[in-house]
């Protein structure tokens, strides 16, 4: 199950762990959107279903989750993709509005703890599974409003996998640098991705949205069964932390 799936980031990784053959549910704000990738997903050869989920609102996700369960017989990776993001929230701290606070961590915070929560006992019911928060670089300096709600996601990953530990589920976080979303392309002018790629990064070499999808599978795989609580970042080695 992966929010936010319909397209860019989600829908890379929905893309490429399909093709390693899991059965996908798009969950998404968007259904129409969903349904539409799902059928692309389906198409292909792999098994999708798109669904309708607002991450914010703890009902709607149980109704996506138990409409995802009764689908595809359960739920094994929950991928938490889903959020409010860029520049329209990349803004000092108190130039954020409570209302725009209340938005961002509604989705980005909260959304998190409603889909972990609800899909829990059906990794559970398995034997276990696999929870993958979507972080950003940005929660490494935490300088502006959406790093602090993205800071709060690596908070909420080190918790979850306490949390979680007794049920087999493993917690782990993503945090990708500056990759090629259609989101991200449209919002940054050319030049300052070129600066980032040449000035930030030790990789000078544009981030893909497949690169990020490369560590999802590989966090999810039984390859990285002794991780968990991490936050690893797919950034091109900005920014290093000692």
């Amino acid at each position: 199950m992966i929010t936010g799936g319909a397209r860019g980031i989600g829908l890379t990784i929905a893309n490429h762990l399909a093709a390693q053959g899991a059965a996908i549910a798009l969950a998404d704000i968007d259904l129409e959107a969903a349904r539409e990738s799902a059928g692309l997903l389906t198409a292909q050869g792999g098994t999708a279903v798109g669904v309708a989920c607002d991450v914010a609102d703890e009902a709607t996700v149980a109704a996506a989750v138990a409409q995802v369960g009764d689908a595809l017989g359960g739920i094994d990776i929950l991928v938490n993709n889903a959020g409010r993001h860029l520049l329209r929230y990349a803004v000092p701290i108190t130039e954020l509005s409570p209302q725009q606070w209340r938005e961002m961590l509604d989705v980005n915070v909260v959304g998190i703890v409603n889909c972990s929560a609800a899909c829990r006992p059906l990794m559970r019911a398995r034997g276990g599974g696999v929870i993958i928060n979507m972080g950003s670089i940005a929660g490494a300096s935490a300088t502006n409003s959406y790093g602090v709600s993205k800071l709060a996601v690596r908070g909420l990953t080190v918790g979850l996998a306490r949390e979680f530990a007794g049920d087999a589920i493993r917690v782990c976080g993503v945090a990708p640098g500056l990759v090629d979303s259609p989101a991200a392309m449209a919002e940054m002018p050319a030049d300052r991705i070129a600066g980032f790629i040449e000035d930030l990064q030790l990789v000078k070499r544009q981030g893909t949205m497949q690169d990020v999808a490369n560590l999802v599978a590989f966090l999810c795989s039984d390859e990285a069964s002794f991780i968990t609580g991490e936050t690893v970042s797919v950034s091109g080695g900005f920014p290093l932390i000692p």
